[in-house]
């Protein structure tokens, strides 16, 4: 396989776009990743969507996106994975690319979730139907009893599930391209209207609408493209049981478990060998799991890692500096490549005030449902 890199990126801010289209906010993304890139051809697209024929009433949308980007012609194919549809979109990209198939793909995500499609129905397609949705589950729920189960195992606290979500609106506020860069107190999370018990209003991820796209080629060709290329250094994919009650320990994410480690395998790492992290935070309990998953804390620290300071910026392992999907938003096709563009940037040193000092190795962990599939990306910088 050859070796992979990132050399350009392209985001357009995520919020409640009204004035957007699906189409807009696509070739809003990829354009600016093309032009950083100063390329004007590329030999495919993958675009990472979840639900577009729900939302906005539109699927087939590969060749609807590159024809309107001007690519007419280019081979490009959607990636769907739910919530990890755009790192999917990624590891698909780099497999492209590293098989040596194509020499400079574009890996985007897209999603226009504001256009009146009933959210909480769409979002639940991502869980088991027989087994969950049809007996009224939705996703606030599964995520709560997550928590709950958290909770009783490790004696996880309302406070620590308030500290993510403190943590991450901080790291947000620095952020210009996050939909909320307003900072919140511990008081405001926890006295925010619950939502499912025992989470609340700002425990929770946001409806988004947005893209985000990235520029691959193989690293021998990356400074035809930039003089500070990226290197993709592994990729990680697994998946488990969709309903939540067929797994054996629903506080534990065995998907997240299994796509790191096999990312670990191919970088030839350990998990103290990242700086910096990006993680599929969709809930606080979500960032909480995926920590000790990750192999970042040990099993039941999950909880006090945000409220101790040692995944925020400035301590031992800065997790979500773009605010996450707490903060940045969530528009889920979008959301694994805008992962990609914080690691990017970090790893650059082109973060400004969210810059971690001396980020050298970066990790990107994005996920479906509540947690039936994980991706993880290890990046390096060149």
């Amino acid at each position: 396989m050859r070796e992979v890199a990132v050399v350009s990126a392209g985001m357009t801010p995520f919020g409640e776009l009204w004035r957007h289209s699906l189409r807009d906010l696509f070739v809003e993304a990829s354009l600016e990743a093309l032009r950083n890139a100063r390329a004007d051809s590329v030999d495919a697209v993958y675009v990472g969507n979840m639900s577009g024929g729900q939302f906005v009433g539109q699927e087939h949308l590969a060749p609807l996106l590159v024809d309107q980007l001007g690519f007419r012609g280019v081979a490009a194919t959607r990636v769907e994975s739910a919530c990890a549809s755009g790192g999917a979109a990624l590891r698909a990209a780099f497999l492209d690319v590293a098989s040596g198939m194509s020499d400079v793909v574009l890996a985007a995500g897209v999603e226009k979730m504001n256009d009146g499609a009933d959210v909480t129905g769409v979002l639940a397609s991502a869980a088991d139907q027989e087994a969950e949705v049809y007996h009224g589950v939705t996703f606030p729920g599964l995520y709560a009893m997550i928590a709950r189960a958290h909770m009783e195992q490790h004696g996880t606290t309302l406070e620590d599930l308030a500290a993510v979500s403190v943590k991450n609106h901080r790291h947000g506020a620095l952020n210009p391209k996050a939909q909320f860069r307003q900072e919140v107190t511990l008081e405001q999370v926890m006295n925010s209207s619950l939502v499912a018990d025992p989470l609340r209003l700002l425990h929770c991820s946001p409806v988004s609408d947005g893209a985000a796209a990235v520029l691959l080629c193989p690293l021998s060709r990356a400074k035809e493209f930039t003089d500070r290329p990226v290197r993709i250094r592994a990729s990680g994919l697994a998946t488990s049981s969709m309903a939540l009650a067929e797994r054996r320990d629903p506080a534990f994410l065995d998907a997240v478990r299994l796509s790191a480690s096999r990312a670990y395998k191919m970088a030839g790492l350990s998990p103290s060998g990242i700086d910096v992290a990006e993680v599929h935070d969709c809930f606080s309990i979500a960032e909480i799991c995926v920590i000790e998953a990750l192999c970042f804390v040990e099993p039941g620290r999950g909880g006090q890692a945000a409220r101790t300071g040692e995944t925020a910026l400035g301590g031992r392992l800065p997790v979500n500096p773009s605010g996450g999907l707490k903060s940045k938003g969530h528009p889920v096709g979008a959301t694994g490549i805008a992962q990609v563009i914080e690691i990017f940037d970090q790893l650059r040193g082109a973060a400004g005030e969210r810059q971690v000092a001396d980020a050298a190795i970066g990790l990107t962990q994005n996920m479906g449902g509540s947690g039936a599939s994980s991706v993880v990306h290890i990046f390096e910088r060149v």
